[in-house]
């Protein structure tokens, strides 16, 4: 089923009864969404969303059948443009990477307000990698556990123009807002994007910003206009 022009299409993987009913009335009332799918099973999720042609699929962790790890990971080999927020009422930081690596752009907990999950969905399907505060937090902590990373390493092997998408990235802005302030295609953002994960060894728009957060000097990154 496709969605009206305009607007965003959402799938929903989640098996407590009444949470999905809630996200479901919340979707289907929200003016610009158009809720294509619900599914309570990990295994049928992940064989029927394909047919469903999702923008975003909001999807739960703890999942009958095939959890929702591993559904977003099979999910995303399928449909690399399709975008995966998880919601759960897991911070474990372990959990979080797990799902960031399988291709999730977004986690937010359950008890997200209406209000905050419908403008997350609105931006991870811009581009952007919405997280509840808690888990941004949990990210970056986990970040300075980690060994440090000296200037010399990873941030050196990125060429200017990396750097220059890689500060725009952090700022908040989108791929084609990018595009348009450095006057190149979206594809060549894209292809930036890339190769930032690659040699930043990460596999998100949220490691890759928190990663640079905590090594470039805060007089280098100036706010957004």
């Amino acid at each position: 089923m496709s969605s009206p022009h305009n607007t965003i299409a959402v799938s929903i993987i989640e098996d407590d009864i009444p949470l999905r009913s809630i996200y479901a009335e919340w979707i289907e009332q929200a003016e610009g969404f158009t809720l294509v799918s619900v599914y309570e099973d990990g295994q049928e999720a992940f064989d029927g969303i394909p047919n469903d042609q999702p923008d975003v699929v909001l999807s739960d962790i703890n999942l009958p059948s095939l959890n929702g790890v591993e559904c977003v990971r099979g999910l995303k080999r399928k449909m690399p443009k399709v975008q995966f927020v998880m919601i759960t009422v897991y911070e474990d930081s372990n959990r979080i990477f797990k799902a960031l690596e399988a291709g999730a752009t977004g986690y937010l907990l359950k008890q997200t307000p209406r209000n905050q999950l419908l403008s997350s969905l609105r931006e991870v399907s811009e581009g952007g990698s919405p997280m509840s505060s808690g888990i941004a937090r949990k990210v970056v902590q986990c970040f300075r556990k980690s060994p440090p990373l000296s200037e010399e390493n990873e941030l050196s092997q990125l060429s200017k123009r990396e750097e220059e998408v890689l500060n725009l990235l952090a700022q908040g802005y989108l791929c084609k807002e990018i595009s348009e302030k450095l006057g190149i295609s979206s594809h060549t953002v894209d292809t930036y994007r890339r190769r930032i994960y690659e040699k930043l060894h990460v596999h998100s728009r949220a490691q890759a910003t928190a990663l640079y957060n905590e090594l470039k000097p805060a007089s280098v990154k100036a706010p957004r206009a």
